[in-house]
C-alpha cells in the first residue's frame, strides 16, 4: 500500500469521525436557518441526482460498446457476455436509483427536524 492510500484512508475515517460534532445545530438556531437548509438540501440532491443519471448513462453506455465489441471479436462467447453485461447494467442502474430514492426523501421529507 502506497503512502498516499494510507493517508487518504486516514483522512476519509478522521472525517467520519469527526462529523458527529457538527452534527448538533447551534444554540438559538432560528426557523429561517432551518429554511435555508431545506432549500441546500433540495439543491444538493437535484445535483446529486443529475451527476448520477448522467454518470450512469455514461458507464452503461460504455459497458455496451465494450460488450458488443467483444461479443463480435468472439461470437461463441456471446451467452457468457451477455450474462456479465446484464449484470453490470443492473448494477449501475440501482446506483442511480439508490440516489434517486434519497433524493425524494430529501425532496419531501424536512431534514433535520421541523
Amino acid at each position: 500500500m502506497s503512502k498516499r492510500s494510507v493517508l487518504t484512508f486516514a483522512l476519509v475515517v478522521a472525517a467520519g469521525a469527526f462529523a458527529p460534532v457538527f452534527a448538533q445545530p447551534p444554540a438559538g438556531t432560528t426557523p429561517a436557518a432551518n429554511v435555508e437548509v431545506i432549500r441546500w438540501s433540495i439543491i444538493t440532491a437535484g445535483f446529486a441526482l443529475a451527476f448520477a443519471a448522467g454518470l450512469g448513462a455514461l458507464a452503461q453506455g460504455r459497458g455496451v460498446s465494450a460488450a458488443a465489441e467483444a461479443i463480435a471479436r468472439n461470437p461463441g462467447a456471446a451467452g457468457d457476455i451477455r450474462g456479465a453485461l446484464i449484470l453490470g447494467l443492473v448494477l449501475i442502474e440501482s446506483l442511480v436509483i439508490y440516489v434517486l430514492l434519497i433524493s425524494l426523501i430529501l425532496f419531501f421529507l424536512p431534514p433535520f427536524g421541523k
